[in-house]
């Protein structure tokens, strides 16, 4: 199974279209049928490959409805979901909820992050890049932990 990696800036088209990179155009079409859904989160979208979701859904599924943080997650997180295609030119058009709540305007970073895709507002990305540089030494125990 391929793997999604690097980060790729790009403009999001006035109609609202990403094209996706060559290298993830490649692996939703010979792996996933060009199928995805993306979806909100901490102020980006998440792109998942449509049998990745399937495997989100399923573990969803199973937690108690009783949950108030449950139904609280689920709200936020499969009311934004969308199913969606690459087109024949490797685009996504990306819904105007999903834009808006994303802050995509022009530019844009889409992220590979193994099986899952990240797309930011190039802004955003920006700031949670220098973020997380800044506080490079809280990874230390989680990468030691890896055996890296």
């Amino acid at each position: 199974m391929s793997v999604f990696r690097g980060q790729y800036h790009h403009n999001i088209d006035e109609k609202g279209r990403i094209i996706f990179p060559a290298k993830f155009r490649e692996i939703f079409a010979e792996e996933y049928d060009n199928r995805m859904m993306i979806t909100k989160w901490d102020q980006y979208l998440m792109v998942f490959p449509y049998d990745e979701w399937l495997v989100i859904e399923e573990k969803i599924a199973h937690q108690s409805k009783l949950r108030k943080e449950v139904r609280s997650f689920q709200r936020f997180f499969m009311s934004g979901a969308v199913d969606c295609n690459l087109d024949g030119q490797g685009r996504v058009l990306i819904p105007p909820t999903l834009r808006e709540y994303a802050k995509l305007e022009k530019d844009i970073f889409l992220v590979g992050m193994l099986k899952n895709i990240e797309i930011w507002s190039k802004d955003r990305f920006d700031e949670g890049m220098k973020q997380a540089s800044g506080e490079i030494d809280k990874y230390t125990d989680f990468i030691a932990d890896l055996g890296i």
